[in-house]
């Protein structure tokens, strides 16, 4: 069986900087983990970056510039890289990752991001 295991929130001031980290545990080459997704009190989760195996990546629009998504192929983990944070990247983060064999997905249990103005 495999968790996804989340770290590196916590709380920050407008301007700051966290790194999270999502990392499995277990048998950790059945998985990829491709996503980081974020929901705000009240809100949905969206998506807020996304990392191919081929090392493509993509950002939602509210991150663009600010964020990088990054990952270790040995550790099969993946990082998120927040700068410049913002109020409004207040937010509990989860990661994505998906069974290589059936394509099912499963979710981290999230970290929460407090940023304060």
């Amino acid at each position: 069986q495999v968790h996804l295991v989340e770290s590196g929130g916590g709380s920050v001031q407008a301007g700051g900087s966290l790194r999270l980290s999502c990392a499995p545990s277990g048998s950790i080459f059945s998985i990829n983990i491709e996503a980081w997704y974020r929901q705000a009190p009240g809100n949905g989760r969206e998506l807020v970056a996304l990392i191919h195996n081929s090392g493509w990546t993509d950002y939602a629009d509210a991150v663009k510039g600010r964020f990088t998504i990054s990952r270790d192929n040995v550790k099969n983990t993946v990082f998120l890289q927040m700068n410049s944070l913002k109020p409004e990247d207040t937010a509990v983060y989860y990661c994505k990752a998906r069974w290589i064999d059936s394509g099912i997905d499963f979710w981290g249990q999230g970290t929460q991001v407090t940023v304060s103005s």
